[in-house]
């Protein structure tokens, strides 16, 4: 979050899958996991820290080695294989049939896959918004301080999501007749 202090900065982690062998040098090729940190120049000995982390995966190259953690090999049969069937009918890795199985649900509609997008985009936002205003409501220490905050995120959330007055109600701890009543307003 903008204007945080340094300590209260969450990681920075990227985890990128690729679709082809990046590192093609014979001496690169039983190796398909990379993690990448951040490291002064001049003297390389010297690293940010574990705050910023690039890792990329080699699916194909991955695909190919034979001593893979079993977890990680599933998930990779999952990113290079989804559309087989038989090969998908092997995997046993719990998390990785329950992705399976949402995946075939969502790949089977196309207005599926739109409203897991914008239902995905809404949960994204609003907890966003809850945090932004729990944060006003801390910095207020004040009841209506708290309250505008959550007036405030509700009415975010009614510009920003397609959430009924219901579940704004309940993220924002107001009465539904107040959402109600910021709906018409906003």
């Amino acid at each position: 979050m903008a204007g945080q202090a340094y300590e209260r900065l969450c990681p920075a982690i990227g985890i990128h899958l690729l679709d082809y062998d990046l590192f093609r040098a014979p001496e690169h090729a039983q190796q398909a996991l990379w993690c990448f940190e951040m490291r002064d120049a001049d003297t390389p000995s010297v690293r940010l820290g574990d705050e910023l982390q690039l890792n990329l995966v080699e699916l194909r190259k991955a695909d190919r080695l034979p001593n893979l953690p079993p977890a990680l090999r599933a998930w990779i049969t999952l990113f290079e294989h989804w559309q087989e069937e038989q090969r998908m009918s092997q995997i046993t890795d719990e998390p990785v049939r329950r992705a399976y199985e949402k995946l075939k649900t969502l790949s089977q509609d196309e207005e599926a896959r739109r409203l897991a997008f914008v239902r995905e985009r809404a949960l994204h936002d609003e907890a966003t918004l809850l945090l932004e205003a729990r944060e006003d409501g801390r910095e207020e220490g004040l009841e209506a301080g708290h309250d505008a905050a959550m007036r405030e995120a509700a009415a975010n959330m009614i510009r920003r999501t397609e959430l009924d007055d219901a579940a704004i109600a309940a993220i924002t701890g107001l009465d539904t007749a107040v959402v109600a009543d910021l709906r018409r307003r906003v």
